[in-house]
């Protein structure tokens, strides 16, 4: 039977299980009303670092300065922040406590190459910048700080005992930066994690990610003058033309789930030089993990077909690979009772104006500004998703959750110049402090509610059921340097 139809119905009978159970609250309300208070009373330490972690809109791996920043806000109350973690110069643990439960908080701080934009509703580039925070992960990282933070105050405030952690994950677009995380073992001994994700609505996710196997393909050839001397050249554009082509292709006789994207990122230097060198990047989706890997092969044939028809050679790098998501619906019930709690974003009527502007450039019909405000139902159907996230592969090792939160106007998509000009306003603060709260209360549950941890570990060890863990992007070291 297919495991993936499988986890629906574990995750339909859990989540009947548990409706009922979550209903009465075990934790002391005054403790959350008190965490929520606390938090936000650090809203513009918490502004500022975002805000600057925007202005340096640092690339996968090259996060250095926002990576810093992080850590020593950790450090300042009271962790301890071990860098460097995987063999990744900008990943970084930072712990405090003792003891079980460990409950991790993940945080990223990457952005986009492609995305420059200023904090304004027009379309418009920052001098001397090419990346921008196109997916709000300036946001992420900081909510997780700042949640990880609040939970060290009442662990230090005797509350309730244990470990937390905030994980500084680099890379997500693309590095994969989090599997090189899980395969050191930096999450064996964690009890359960917690997650967010910028977006243009509040709501907890129970929709999956698409595996991911990403490649860059490398062709040689022979450089030769393109008028004078053609028949001595052999083109390396012409074999990563006709790869795309045949790719193109067999996209008529793949499942109709997959997804797959390229980007060529070197085509030669100039038209009438033979290229004898050319690359192409790919990315290959897909729900189920085993098929991407064998479309991924078929991609694979493509290249060297090409290459055979060309009398080029190639050779490619696996860049990343990433797991689907595995749902925990115990987990995810507790954090929609949570985000309940915290509520939406009110906007001001200078930033209903802002919103107004950045949807008038839309070519479709969003929905209402007035609906950051609002928070979505509890989605009872798991499905699976339209991107990938390297915390799938956190997933496969540690129940996890994640959330989102309207850091965007509604109708925003992510990987867009009006994400990143939300991203700089405080329309994206706003939203990052509901992810940061609604965080640090589902920690608070996890840490308190001993039977509420124990039935998202049983949830867990059910929907994964025998399946071990490989990492899809095998034994290779972190590509610290894919975007060059």
């Amino acid at each position: 039977m297919d495991p993936l139809f499988m986890r629906k119905i574990v995750l339909s009978v859990v989540i009947a299980a548990v409706a009922f159970s979550l209903q009465a609250q075990k934790v002391d309300p005054k403790v959350k009303a008190a965490a929520i208070k606390d938090i936000d009373a650090k809203y513009e330490l918490y502004k500022k670092n975002a805000l600057q972690i925007w202005d340096y809109a640092e690339v996968g791996y090259k996060e250095a300065k926002s990576s810093a920043l992080h850590q020593q806000t950790l450090k300042d109350n009271g962790f301890t922040v071990q860098s460097g973690v995987a063999d990744i110069p900008t990943a970084f643990v930072a712990s405090y406590g003792s003891g079980k439960p460990v409950i991790g908080i993940l945080a990223e701080f990457d952005a986009l190459p492609g995305l420059s934009q200023e904090a304004n509703p027009e379309k418009k580039a920052v001098a001397g910048r090419d990346a921008g925070h196109g997916c709000g992960h300036h946001l992420f990282g900081t909510a997780s700080v700042a949640a990880g933070i609040e939970i060290k105050k009442l662990i230090e405030e005797k509350k309730f005992s244990g470990t937390i952690r905030v994980y500084g994950c680099p890379a997500e677009e693309g590095g994969s930066g989090k599997v090189y995380m899980v395969r050191a073992g930096l999450f064996n001994d964690v009890d359960a994690a917690i997650t967010w994700h910028p977006s243009d609505s509040n709501a907890v996710t129970m929709t999956s990610y698409l595996s991911n196997i990403s490649a860059k393909f490398r062709f040689h050839g022979l450089s030769a003058h393109a008028a004078a001397f053609p028949e001595r050249g052999r083109s390396a554009l012409d074999a990563v033309e006709s790869m795309d082509y045949m790719v193109n292709m067999m996209r008529e006789h793949i499942p109709q789930e997959t997804r797959i994207h390229y980007v060529i990122t070197n085509g030669g230097k100039a038209p009438n030089v033979v290229p004898d060198f050319s690359e192409v990047y790919y990315y290959v989706r897909h729900p189920k993990r085993d098929l991407a890997k064998s479309i991924f092969d078929r991609v694979v044939k493509a290249a060297n077909g090409a290459a055979m028809g060309t009398e080029t050679t190639v050779d490619y790098e696996i860049i990343g690979g990433t797991h689907d998501m595995l749902m925990n619906a115990t987990l995810a019930m507790a954090t929609q009772k949570n985000l309940d709690m915290v509520g939406g974003v009110t906007y001001t009527k200078e930033e209903i104006e802002f919103g107004k502007k950045i949807q008038a450039g839309f070519t479709y019909k969003a929905q209402p500004i007035e609906t950051a405000a609002t928070i979505k139902p509890f989605k009872t159907k798991p499905d699976a998703g339209g991107g990938s996230s390297d915390v799938g592969d956190v997933s496969y090792m540690v129940p996890t959750v994640e959330m989102s939160a309207a850091t965007w106007i509604p109708g925003t998509p992510a990987h867009s110049w009006q994400a990143v000009a939300c991203g700089g306003t405080e329309i994206g603060t706003k939203g990052m402090m509901v992810a940061a709260k609604t965080m640090a209360l589902t920690a608070i549950d996890l840490f308190t509610d001993s039977d509420l941890l124990q039935k998202t570990k049983a949830e867990f060890k059910a929907v994964k059921g025998d399946y071990q863990y490989k990492a899809l992007l095998g034994d290779r070291k972190p590509a610290l340097n894919y975007r060059d």
